[in-house]
This record gives C-alpha cells, sequence and structure tokens, in this order.
C-alpha cells in the first residue's frame, strides 16, 4: 500500500457559523434608524392619548358633579372639592353617592390632583382642570392646562 492511501481523510471544515463586525454593526445601524424614526411618533401618541384620557375624566367628573348638584341642589364648594362626589359632605341631606366609581377620585393621567373651583363667573358654575404633563399653571402642547370650560 502506498503511504497516500493509509492517510485518514482531510475533513474541510466550514467556516465558523458567526457574524462579523462588520454585520452587526451595519444591524445596529438599521435598528438605529428605525427607533430615531418611530420612537418620538410613539412618544407623541402616548402624550396625546394621556391628554385625551385627562379630557373624558373631566367629562365624567363634571356628569358627577351635575348628579351631585340633582340630589343635593347645589355643587361642592372649592373647600369641599371633588372628595365631595365620594364622601358626603356635612350639610347635605340628600346625597346619592357616590357619584364616581372606584370610591375615591382619581388623579391626573400624570399621577396629579385634579382641581375643582367653584363658585367661577361662566357656564358651568364650575371648573375642574388638570395642569397637563408639567403640573403647572399654563403650558403648550401635553403641558398645556385642560379644563371643562373652553378658553
Amino acid at each position: 500500500m502506498s503511504s497516500f492511501s493509509m492517510r485518514a481523510p482531510r475533513v474541510l471544515r466550514a467556516a465558523s457559523p458567526g457574524y462579523t463586525l462588520v454585520e452587526m454593526l451595519v444591524v445596529l445601524t438599521i435598528i438605529s434608524l428605525i427607533l430615531g424614526l418611530v420612537g418620538p411618533r410613539v412618544l407623541n401618541y402616548l402624550g396625546e392619548s394621556r391628554v385625551k384620557a385627562a379630557k373624558l375624566q373631566i367629562e365624567s367628573f363634571a356628569s358627577a358633579l351635575d348628579l351631585f348638584y340633582i340630589d343635593a341642589g347645589r355643587y361642592p364648594s372649592s373647600s369641599e372639592g371633588l372628595a365631595a362626589l365620594v364622601q358626603r359632605p356635612s350639610g347635605v341631606d340628600v346625597w346619592s353617592g357616590p357619584y364616581v366609581k372606584g370610591g375615591r377620585v382619581p388623579n391626573d393621567p400624570w399621577g396629579k390632583p385634579y382641581r375643582y373651583r367653584f363658585p367661577v363667573d361662566h357656564n358651568p358654575p364650575y371648573k375642574i382642570l388638570s395642569f397637563g404633563s408639567d403640573g403647572q399653571e399654563g403650558g403648550a402642547g401635553t403641558a398645556a392646562d385642560i379644563s371643562n370650560v373652553e378658553r
């Protein structure tokens, strides 16, 4: 036998199935571009949905205040506030509450309490408001005040 035929066959090994650094950088760049384009739109959508949720909650409070008025013959004072919708204020004989589900007045979508003012010089005679995302009076965009009264 020749020495050539006695040798063990040489197995050709395929290249490692990993990714090169260039391929990884290309994928990371593509992902970064997608996040850069989509990210701000998603954040804007979330901000707008919080504003819409605050408007809906304020409308719900307005309906509850009108029911309170029908029962008590008056709106809650500023000092009684929206808490009068979940707990009978002193001096109110007819109270069919709680007028808000859950037994408590929820905070606005930014976690801050809603403001209630009564009396005010417009119709309706009360004002319910959220100071928006910044929690300060005034502002623009998602930081603008949200109220049951049009400006």
